[in-house]
């Protein structure tokens, strides 16, 4: 059973119903930022839950979710409906052609709206059974508990309709749904047995990766001796890190495990868009070393980076890894110039130390829109922002006061828009510029003004800009004054 739906529409906060757990409070931002997996019993059945993060950047997590699940619920606020990632959602589930049970959520609110959903719903060829449809849909209140019985009813009775039945057949086969790297007990992988029945001891691989199974922990983190079909498992026990996505099997030997991952092939690896070479075009590049708690936020991240597109200036992923920032991070920053990323990480003392004495950023972040966000940022600082003239007057001059070697007093008239001291100035005689200055005092009736408008005479002293030719201002010229709007790079 996977969940699905927008951010913030309540995933979580279901399953924290359904599981009397706390889970929300545990998530940063209140967004879940990685595929859970828990269990829970409804009338003597397991159900198996996947809650997938719903924020836009965690596309190949919610699709990886969907293609290990058996049923979907999507997930929709009443008061909010059919949102971008609901149907993002919507074309994964009807991709890998699952059944699936829509859940009205939240509609305690006073701005819920249960049929504007179902409306929109039917624009996204999701007709629900209140509308003529097949699609089951229950309306609920994950904060009040109101009909959660109700929806685990249903998923019962759709797993029935469509004939759910457990295989333990072997050899084992499941799905890696995270990974990562303890300093204590090594290599660790979660998976989701899909057939079979995994034990303590057997020989097993994931793509090229091979291991033999260590120890198992269930959700919960308590103790296994063997995991069942539809099990969420952590496994110890691998050579290294086994990727996101990868099909799980055992075999009957570690020779036999050996030879069958040597005949797979790897899939490719993370950020290689992102990699480049040092002489790409005219663009400048932020190089990034990116360190990340589990594969799957380092999937997340290069699926976000993929979004920031510029033909200015460019992100370069000089290096990434699992783990805490250390000092072998920062003496690698050092070396090529980049700034050290981390997300739900922290960064070693050490590293910190020598970080601050080379000058080196190190940034971490627990949420992911927020480190996208600084992304942008640090990629835009790179970018003179562009530089537009914002035409403000013409000034026709009659009259030359006083020359020195930089300014001259003038007087003259404005023909058009205003005047404004502090104005910048280009100088024009016969429709060619001469020099650019700037209008450093304005009188208008012998008074100090900070403006001037059109019609009306004035007062000025110009002064030329540092590197300008030293000519005259004469009768006859125009003063053409402008100001200069800086416009910043947007990525």
């Amino acid at each position: 059973m996977v969940v699905l739906g927008h951010v913030d529409h309540g995933k979580t906060s279901l399953l924290d119903t359904i599981r009397k757990t706390k889970v929300v409070d545990k998530e940063s931002g209140g967004i879940t930022q990685h595929i859970g997996a828990y269990q829970t019993e409804v009338k003597g059945k397991l159900i198996t839950f996947l809650d997938t993060p719903g924020h836009e950047a965690f596309t190949a997590i919610r699709s990886r979710g969907a293609k290990v699940a058996d049923i979907a619920i999507l997930v929709i606020a009443a008061d909010e409906g059919v949102k971008p990632q609901t149907k993002e959602a919507i074309g994964i589930i009807q991709n890998e052609n699952i059944p699936v049970i829509v859940a009205i959520n939240k509609i305690d609110k006073e701005s819920a709206n249960p049929q504007k959903v179902k409306q929109e719903l039917a624009a996204e060829n999701i007709l629900v059974e209140d509308w003529g449809g097949k699609v089951p849909v229950v309306e609920i209140s994950a904060r009040l508990n109101k009909n959660i019985d109700e929806l685990l009813d249903m998923v019962l009775l759709v797993a029935e309709l469509e004939d759910l039945k457990e295989d333990l057949s072997s050899p084992v086969k499941g799905v890696i749904i995270e990974s990562h790297q303890d300093k204590r007990r090594g290599y660790i992988a979660t998976a989701l047995i899909s057939k079979g029945i995994l034990r303590v001891g057997d020989s097993i691989a994931a793509g090229t990766i091979v291991g033999k199974v260590k120890s198992m922990e269930d959700f919960l983190g308590k103790p296994l001796l063997e995991a069942m079909p539809s099990q969420p498992v952590l496994i110890t026990g691998w050579s290294s890190t086994p990727g996101i996505g990868r099909e799980l099997q055992s075999y009957s030997d570690k020779n036999e495990a050996d030879k069958m991952a040597a005949d797979n092939t790897e899939t490719t690896p993370l950020f290689q868009m992102f990699k480049g070479s040092e002489s790409t075009d005219d663009k400048k590049a932020l190089k990034i070393i990116f360190k990340a708690d589990v594969s799957s936020s380092l999937e997340a991240i290069e699926s976000a980076l993929g979004a920031i597109k510029s033909e200015k200036v460019i992100c370069r992923v000089i290096g990434y890894d699992i783990g805490n920032v250390s000092e072998s991070d920062v003496k690698m920053a050092i070396g090529s110039g980049a700034t050290v990323v981390g997300f739900r990480v922290i960064a070693d003392n050490l590293a910190k130390k020598i970080a601050e004495k080379e000058g080196i950023k190190i940034a971490v972040f627990d949420i992911i829109y927020e480190l996208i966000e600084y992304i942008r940022k640090e990629m835009t600082n790179l970018v003179e922002p562009e530089v537009r003239k914002v035409f403000g007057g013409k000034i026709r001059i009659l009259a030359v006061f006083k020359i020195d070697s930089r300014s001259q007093i003038v007087g003259g008239k404005v023909t058009s828009g205003k005047i404004i001291r502090g104005g910048l100035v280009d100088v024009m005689r016969n429709n060619a510029k001469l020099l650019s200055g700037r209008i450093n005092q304005l009188q208008h009736n012998k008074q100090d003004v900070s403006e001037v408008k059109e019609g009306s005479e004035c007062g000025l002293k110009f002064e030329a800009l540092a590197g300008q030719p030293s000519w005259d201002i004469k009768e006859g010229d125009t003063l053409e004054v402008y100001e200069e709007e800086k416009i910043a790079l947007s990525l």
